[in-house]
């Protein structure tokens, strides 16, 4: 049995990676602040399964209570941090508040893991952290120094962090660099969340852009198998950190990505068209060789799959409301 600390538990990756986690008898202790970015109500119910499981704790407090934290902390607890300020856009509109969400957060953490002796750290990262003059595949020997938001900045900024201070206080940390996760509870403000909702309801989709901005969807089923693989991957890991992406292994046109939605809800899309917006990338592309051989990590759900299994998930969870 392994013990986690797990921030963003209520989130949509944390709530599934707890489940996970409980699944395979670990126990999982959880933290989130209920950030205000999208309703209390529906974190709620992302717990609702891990809450029935005996293995399971939860603690509602913001992250920068560095005594808080600590307190939850033993030598022996793996320390899973998923907490974050999400979103590229928004983080253009409150650079502050994502600095001190994503980066002191993330110091906070790191200080009480000081404490308390904690070594094994896996760290939940961006593909943005890549910018838009990356070669494709993206490869995560690459300098990744020029992002294009503050949300990028402050994902980049939290692994120079733990890359500067894991040597010295002999942290195995592993940067997981997620690339565009979706299936069901993904946030909903995220592309493939609110183009269904305006499908269902007869809305038009706006797109930004020519349509051929590409994305490296990856399922949540793939996205926790990594983190799982990661998380036993620490126990033998030697002190630094250690960056891998974690994709889908196909870069999705956003024109396509509309069409798979639409297919699997039996409509047909009506497309308003915009200038592309400030801070999104042309191109996320995971190279998954580096992952692959050292996690095991190999995604296993085609995107037209994915799409049919969150839409499927779409209309019974808005059947229930």
């Amino acid at each position: 049995m392994t013990r986690v600390l797990l921030t963003g538990a209520a989130g949509f990756i944390g709530s599934h990676l707890a489940e996970a986690l409980l699944a395979r008898g670990d126990e999982v202790i959880g933290v989130d602040n209920f950030d205000p970015f999208y309703a209390r109500a529906v974190k709620e119910r992302n717990l609702l399964a891990a809450r029935a499981r005996p293995g399971f704790h939860f603690h509602e407090f913001d992250l920068q209570d560095t005594a808080a934290v600590a307190r939850l902390l033993t030598a022996d607890t793996v320390l899973v941090h998923l907490a974050a300020k999400a979103g590229v856009r928004p983080s253009l509109e409150d650079p502050a508040g994502y600095v001190r969400a994503n980066i002191l957060a993330t110091q906070s953490l790191v200080d009480a893991a000081r404490q308390v002796g904690v070594q094994r750290v896996v760290f939940g990262s961006s593909s943005s952290v890549y910018g838009d003059d990356t070669p494709a595949p993206f490869r995560e020997d690459a300098p990744a120094i020029h992002p294009i938001s503050p949300y990028a900045a402050t994902k980049r900024a939290g692994e120079l962090l733990l890359e500067a201070l894991a040597p010295h206080l002999g942290l195995q940390v592993a940067a997981l660099r997620f690339f565009t996760v979706y299936g069901p509870r993904q946030r909903p403000d995220l592309a493939i969340h609110k183009f269904t909702g305006r499908l269902a309801r007869g809305e038009a989709i706006t797109m930004f852009g020519e349509g051929t901005e590409a994305r490296d969807y990856t399922y949540i089923d793939d996205i926790v198998a990594g983190v799982l693989s990661a998380v036993d991957w620490t126990r033998t890991a030697p002190a630094g950190v250690e960056a891998f992406n974690l994709g889908g292994n196909e870069a999705v046109e956003l024109r396509r990505m509309i069409g798979t939605i639409a297919e699997a809800m039996g409509v047909t899309p009506r497309i308003e068209r915009a200038p592309r917006q400030p801070g999104d990338v042309l191109l996320t592309s995971a190279d998954l060789t580096k992952s692959g051989r050292v996690l095991g990590y190999r995604p296993a759900t085609p995107f037209p799959e994915g799409i049919r299994r969150f839409v499927a998930w779409f209309r019974e969870t808005h059947a229930r409301q």
